[in-house]
């Protein structure tokens, strides 16, 4: 069964992305599974010092790397913070820049905000420099409320749905890059 690991961007509880994504996995088709990834916070700062040691690497650092590499494939979602990548997901990407995990891989991102400008062309650059295959019509903006979301409301409203249904469907369509 094709693996879709989700990310969150944002540490926040009630986290617009979290929900969106969340809402995600709801609508996901039949067929696909989807494992949400909640321990970014867990991650220790990269240290190229560690890197480098691999019986040194941070038993968190390990689980990101595993759950990264039994993913076919990646959907992110991220906020926008002072213009830039949240520091905790730019620390992730960091700690797999050398070992690998998202090479050819195929990802998608959500965007929650029209309002952020800055940081959705910066985490496809970050990725397109790792070597990770970011799927266009996987990478959208949904423009939502900042607060106060909920996941089966959305996964049930059916311009959304089908939004993430599609997203979902391009990141396992191997003709779509």
């Amino acid at each position: 069964m094709p693996q879709l690991l989700t990310i969150s961007g944002s540490l926040r509880s009630g986290s617009s992305n979290s929900t969106l994504l969340a809402a995600a996995a709801r609508v996901a088709p039949s067929g696909i599974e989807v494992t949400p990834y909640t321990e970014l916070a867990a991650l220790p700062a990269f240290n190229p010092d560690l890197e480098e040691n691999l019986t040194a690497v941070p038993e968190a650092v390990g689980h990101w790397r595993t759950a990264l590499a039994a993913a076919d494939a990646v959907l992110f979602s991220s906020p926008e913070y002072a213009h830039g990548i949240p520091g905790a997901l730019k620390n992730a990407l960091d700690w797999v820049v050398g070992s690998g995990e998202l090479v050819d891989k195929r990802i998608g991102l959500l965007c929650p905000s029209a309002a952020s400008q800055f940081a959705h062309p910066q985490i496809v650059e970050v990725l397109t420099t790792m070597s990770a295959v970011v799927v266009p019509r996987a990478t959208v903006v949904i423009d939502l409320p900042r607060r106060g979301l909920d996941a089966d409301r959305l996964a049930k409203d059916p311009a959304v749905a089908a939004v993430l249904r599609g997203v979902i469907l391009e990141l396992f369509d191997p003709h779509s890059i």
